[in-house]
């Protein structure tokens, strides 16, 4: 088996981190009629790369960069048991290299850099229609935990 490494993004990945968030967005339109026609961006990347409350990692396969993610230390709500949490996103893995692990490896990583700044909670957002996803996740400790719905006022 091939050996995935996980490592702190650079700027120097910026061009590759680019494309996987044209990646990223093109597997979530199928889930979404809401997101606008391309050019699309979900991200700042060099700005979450140089924060200090975003951990943004990339997953090298044989020294190619073949997924990333990122947690980002933000505020829960006030009503809730813990001040802090750390919310996970640009989960992406190349087609080429899915099913090997690489994203359970990321969210380890993720996971352990949340230890570190003693956040308690980790959460994310799925597509509820992505049951792919829905069961990766599970896979490695997620649960379902709130819908989040919507309604368009001009699709009646």
């Amino acid at each position: 088996m091939e050996e995935i490494t996980i490592r702190k993004a650079t700027l120097e990945d910026l061009d590759v981190l680019l494309r996987f968030e044209q990646g990223v967005i093109e597997a979530e339109r199928p889930f979404d009629s809401t997101i606008k026609n391309d050019p699309v961006r979900y991200y700042d990347i060099q700005a979450m790369i140089q924060a200090s409350h975003v951990q943004l990692v990339v997953a090298e396969i044989n020294h190619i960069v073949v997924g990333c993610g990122y947690a980002r230390i933000e505020n829960a709500r006030p009503f809730l048991k813990h001040a802090l949490h750390a919310y996970l996103g640009f989960m992406y893995v190349e087609p080429l290299y899915r099913g090997k692990g690489v994203n359970s490896k990321i969210i380890e990583t993720l996971k352990q850099w949340a230890i570190t700044r003693n956040i308690t909670e980790m959460s994310l957002e799925v597509y509820y229609g992505n049951e792919s996803a829905i069961r990766a996740y599970e896979k490695i400790g997620f649960i379902r935990h709130m819908i989040a719905m919507r309604m368009g006022l001009s699709d009646h």
